[in-house]
């Protein structure tokens, strides 16, 4: 019987392929080789990966910056509301004023 390492495709119990098992390269003692075959399977990895994650990363930068610009917008628009409002308070003032100045003046 083959052990998991022994090149053996399939588990023969199972029917399975072996996982890939984690190693730890500062407690283990690698070979160049094999530290060389790492290297080169962790840049693949990160190769398949990044469009993914370019792709994510534009698409959050988007809404946020779309996000940033509402906040802007809607600011503007409370403030020119204010104006408005402050506007209405000059002439409530201005009619109350006239309003007491007919009951003083009756």
């Amino acid at each position: 019987m083959a052990s998991s390492g022994s090149g053996d495709p399939l588990d023969s119990k199972r029917g399975e392929a072996p996982f890939a098992q984690r190693i730890d390269p500062t407690r283990e003692k690698l070979t160049p080789e094999q530290l060389h075959f790492m290297r080169q399977a962790q840049l693949a990895q990160w190769q398949k990966v990044l469009p993914r994650r370019r792709t994510r990363n534009i698409v959050t930068g988007l809404g946020i910056g779309a996000l940033v610009l509402a906040i802007y917008g809607y600011t503007f628009y409370s403030i020119s509301q204010e104006r408005f409002l402050d506007e209405l308070e000059d002439e409530a003032k201005a009619a109350r004023a006239r309003a007491l100045a007919r009951a003083s003046g009756s």
